[in-house]
């Protein structure tokens, strides 16, 4: 049962690419356009300082964090167009 479950979600894979350093440039860019932004936001500087960014060190993990997750959506839709 489980197998079969997994053929069928193996089927619907789209294809990803490599690893290789446009794809790292590409994650670099995000992660540090969504640092800049996150500079903006309401409180950014709650919990413990960040010694140079004036920002938090919740706030530099979250937009790391969130900064992956749109690179890899962009990597993804470009993977997906034929651009990459």
């Amino acid at each position: 049962m489980i197998s079969s479950i997994l053929l069928a979600a193996a089927a619907s894979v789209p294809a990803t690419p490599v690893w290789n350093p446009t794809v790292g440039i590409i994650i670099s860019l995000s992660s540090l356009v969504v640092l800049l932004l996150s500079t903006k936001i309401e409180k950014p500087q709650v919990g413990p300082k960040f010694p140079i960014l004036p920002i938090s060190i919740p706030t530099f993990v979250a937009a790391m964090a969130f900064g992956h997750i749109i690179g890899v959506g962009i990597v993804l839709g470009l993977t997906n167009i034929g651009r990459l």
